[in-house]
């Protein structure tokens, strides 16, 4: 990132192809689908293709079990897609016998999205199950997955899907400020002229691509760069595989150093994926969690507030440059401060 990458310079254009390249492969995606970076956040990936697959006479259907799905329903609302929402609490996975039966009682639904990890809770939603039902009702299927994209499989070849949504922070560990979409290039041919936006349009940003190997607007050149350089260092982990093991080893660590220490899950392990674990808030009048935070964050280890509607809660990330010693070390501040604001009792409050 130090260096000043000219964005329509040779060495540049080369690097935008092989990351475009690299992660198809990623996804087994290599024959079938297109790479379409863009400028900005995940979520700006996630309207984008939105906005770009469901046609604007389209319908579509968003599987919800957190707030990035309701989230979808937002995007879609803002954009004037017609959109309905089947959803399930926080701590349910999607149900893939219940969106057949959507399907199969509404032929005006066009498209399908479905969160992977639903960082809300930690919750994975079981993809190849809800892609197969979601394939056999002849709609397409796009993926939001941010968090699970690089650590968590999902291959093109075994889960059919219309467009998976990721971006260049979270399991790749790169640098934040870019996202992309991989998109089955038959469906991407389709759909010129569905964009709201002209700056979220993947089909344009992807025919800009394929015309000459730039962006049609500024690039984040210092955050490809960095890409380039994670996805390096991605592989030589063992890919998918042993990134996934690593996280996995951290949640490990770190549900059971919880439990030792007395604070419980939200969720059963079956369904927990390794990237962000949810504890219920404990009941001591002693614990505040602004408090908490703040001591954890002074000794530094940063972890995020709750998300949940269904019960207080924290969550702590088992992903990122962290292995096994930095979750003990976590573990051991975590008591430290707990004796330092004199909590003992670690038993959750009660769930209505």
């Amino acid at each position: 990132m130090l260096r000043d990458w000219g964005s329509r310079d040779t060495a540049f254009i080369t690097m935008n192809r092989e990351m475009r390249e690299r992660l198809v492969t990623l996804a087994g995606a290599e024959e079938t689908h297109v790479c379409v970076p863009l400028q900005g956040s995940g979520t700006f990936t996630v309207e984008a293709t939105i906005g770009t697959l469901v046609p604007r006479d389209g319908k579509l259907l968003v599987l919800v079990n957190g707030a990035y799905g309701t989230r979808m329903v937002q995007i879609a609302r803002v954009m004037g897609r017609s959109v309905e929402a089947l959803e399930w609490r926080e701590d349910q996975c999607v149900e893939p016998q219940a969106v057949g039966e959507r399907l199969a009682g509404d032929e005006s639904i066009t498209h399908v999205a479905v969160v992977h990890c639903e960082t809300t809770s930690g919750i994975l939603n079981p993809i190849e199950a809800v892609a197969e039902v979601v394939a056999a009702h002849g709609r397409p299927l796009i993926i939001d997955a941010m968090s699970a994209f690089g650590a968590l499989p999902l291959d093109a070849r075994q889960v059919p899907f219309a467009a998976v949504a990721a971006s260049s922070n979270k399991c790749l560990e790169g640098v934040p400020g870019m996202g992309f979409a991989l998109i089955r290039r038959d469906v991407l041919e389709q759909c010129k002229g569905n964009a709201h936006s002209l700056s979220l349009d993947l089909f344009a940003q992807w025919q800009g691509f394929e015309k000459n190997g730039q962006w049609r607007f500024t690039p984040p050149t210092h955050v490809v760069a960095a890409f380039m350089q994670a996805l390096d260092e991605h592989a030589a982990e063992g890919g998918v595989a042993g990134r996934g093991a690593r996280y996995a080893r951290n949640h490990q660590v770190l549900v059971d150093g919880m439990e030792a220490l007395g604070f419980r899950c939200l969720l059963p392990r079956a369904v927990q994926a390794p990237i962000i674990v949810t504890f219920h808030m404990p009941t001591d009048p002693k614990f505040d969690f602004g408090d908490f935070y703040e001591r954890l964050s002074d000794k530094g280890f940063l972890i995020y507030p709750g998300k949940l509607t269904v019960a207080d809660s924290f969550r702590v990330g088992c992903i990122g440059r962290l292995g096994e010693t930095e979750m003990r070390a976590a573990l051991d501040t975590i008591a430290a401060v707990l004796d330092e604001m004199g909590v003992h009792d670690l038993a959750p409050v009660p769930t209505a």
